[in-house]
């Protein structure tokens, strides 16, 4: 089901799982201290993960850093009693909106009905909680405005607010020494809409924050890595569609042929969907 990988000294990461919607999860490992990146989408998502990577059922990180406010990134918090859990200050926000929901089958389906939850992460949720529903939200112990600097003791992590059309609260760990920039979700597009949707404004200005990291590996925390290549021809692909999504007035079929042209070959499923994206959210 899941596989733990190491890249460079300090950094490994668990596979992500589509089914249940696990994403991958960080862990950086310095001489001083322990930082894990996102608490899993459930206790037992958290758990497995740092059993493995640690290699010691009493070993915990030392801090969590979680990337947004989403459910698969933070219901594995309860299984961090003694780690100290670091958020953006909106990340809080949202995640305190979350405090009085109930998770029964029949309360989230009321919620997908009424439009406050989607389909997609309902389905996930049944799967990843098949035989107990005690969820548990846990509030991150600090917070911070936009940018925090963690010194692990021989390698530093960057924890920057970089937003993004998925979610505005969206952060970005960029460890240093290992020029890795872990993305979490922040390049998808808004899932929690009408209509799934990148905004041309908003998928430009992103890409150029994420720029100014000089990165060799990016992670997204539903893919395998990409090498800084790789990323760079993912970005080149949104900002193109971004500027042929302006410049055709969001006209769908005008936008996949300028694009069809700019590749010089026939469009595959993944950019009809994408381009289809940008013009839900022209």
């Amino acid at each position: 089901m899941h596989t733990i990988k190491k890249i460079g000294q300090t950094f490994s990461y668990i596979t992500p799982v589509s089914l249940t919607d696990r994403p991958i999860l960080g862990m950086v490992v310095g001489n001083n201290k322990t930082l894990m990146i996102d608490a899993g989408n459930s206790e037992d998502h958290a758990k497995y993960f740092i059993k493995e990577t640690l290699k010691n059922e009493n070993a915990s990180p030392d801090m969590v850093v979680l990337t947004h406010w989403h459910w698969d990134h933070i219901f594995g918090l309860p299984a961090l009693p003694d780690t100290i859990s670091i958020a953006f200050a909106k990340t809080r926000n949202e995640m305190e909106k979350l405090l009085p929901y109930s998770w029964s089958d029949e309360a989230i389906d009321e919620r997908v009905k009424e439009g406050t939850e989607i389909e997609f992460c309902a389905k996930a949720i049944k799967e990843e909680y098949k035989d107990h529903r005690d969820i548990q939200v846990v509030l991150p112990d600090v917070t911070f405005d936009h940018r925090v600097e963690i010194d692990l003791g021989g390698v530093t992590c960057i924890v920057q607010h970089v937003g993004g059309d998925h979610a505005a609260d969206s952060v970005i760990v960029y460890v240093k020494e290992e020029k890795i920039l872990f993305l979490g979700d922040c390049i998808y597009p808004k899932m929690y809409a009408e209509k799934v949707h990148y905004t041309v404004k908003e998928i430009l200005r992103l890409l150029d924050e994420l720029a100014a990291f000089d990165a060799e590996t990016y992670i997204p925390s539903h893919q395998r890595p990409l090498t800084k290549e790789e990323f760079l021809q993912e970005t080149d692909k949104l900002r193109m569609m971004a500027k042929y999504t302006d410049l055709c007035g969001g006209d769908k079929h005008r936008i996949e042929s300028e694009y069809q042209a700019y590749i010089n070959r026939e469009l595959d499923k993944n950019e009809i969907e994408t381009i289809t994206y940008f013009v839900n959210g022209y």
